[in-house]
């Protein structure tokens, strides 16, 4: 795996103490790779990430893995709030939704697959850390969005995919109850909650509404998880 140095300068100290715990996919949500890159590395941008891939594969190093990069913004993880400190993140071009969302490519697929191995095997990131931005900002952030191919990472030992399960006795307050439980914060709407779950895990429907499926595959998340705790 091939990795190409383009130091930014948007980065500072972790907090005292802090390890990476969390790794956070991002897709850039810009016009091009070549513009996001200078985004990330201009020092008035005041923001970066620790990696870029783009959409033909190419790796490029923004930020050292120990420092934190400035990519996460306002949001919490189970319980953690300074993200920054505790993650790494990876910026996955693609021109978002606001720029013509489209399906990510084979060969950027090919290359955030082992890069993410990587980062997971150096830190011993646990699978459920392997996050979204939405997942951590449900009312800021849509990204890497329903077509990021979550379930593909999970197969190759990146992060999780349950099984579908569908009960349908799940109530509306088991349901919320397992967000939390999984990890997502109690400071955004119920749509919104909704909306990032479903981006990570319901990803053919996002509707924001807590339907059946939805209910029933948020315990399986919950339970896959408290399998591995």
């Amino acid at each position: 795996m091939s990795v190409i140095q383009r130091p930014s300068p948007n980065f500072n100290d972790r907090r005292l103490g802090r390890k990476p715990t969390i790794l956070v996919m991002h897709y850039t949500g810009m016009k091009s790779g070549e513009e996001a890159l200078e985004r990330l590395c201009a020092a008035e941008s005041q923001v970066s990430s620790h990696y870029l891939v783009e959409e033909d594969g190419r790796i490029f190093q923004l930020v050292h893995e120990d420092k934190r990069a400035w990519h996460a913004g306002v949001g919490s993880w189970r319980g953690e709030t300074d993200i920054n400190s505790a993650s790494i993140g990876i910026e996955i071009v693609n021109p978002g939704h606001e720029f013509g969302y489209e399906a990510f490519p084979e060969a950027q697929m090919n290359a955030v697959i082992p890069l993410a191995q990587a980062i997971l095997k150096r830190h011993a990131i646990d699978p459920f850390n392997v996050i979204g931005h939405s997942d951590l900002a449900p009312e800021r952030k849509s990204d890497p969005g329903e077509q990021f191919d979550w379930q593909r990472l999970a197969e190759n030992g990146v992060g999780i995919w349950p099984e579908p399960a569908i009960d349908t006795s799940v109530t509306e307050e088991q349901y919320y109850h397992a967000l939390t439980d999984i990890g997502y914060g109690d400071d955004s709407s119920k749509e919104a909650l909704t909306r990032a779950f479903q981006r990570h895990w319901r990803q053919n429907s996002v509707t924001g509404m807590a339907d059946a499926e939805t209910r029933s595959l948020a315990i399986a998340v919950q339970n896959h998880i408290r399998r591995l705790t």
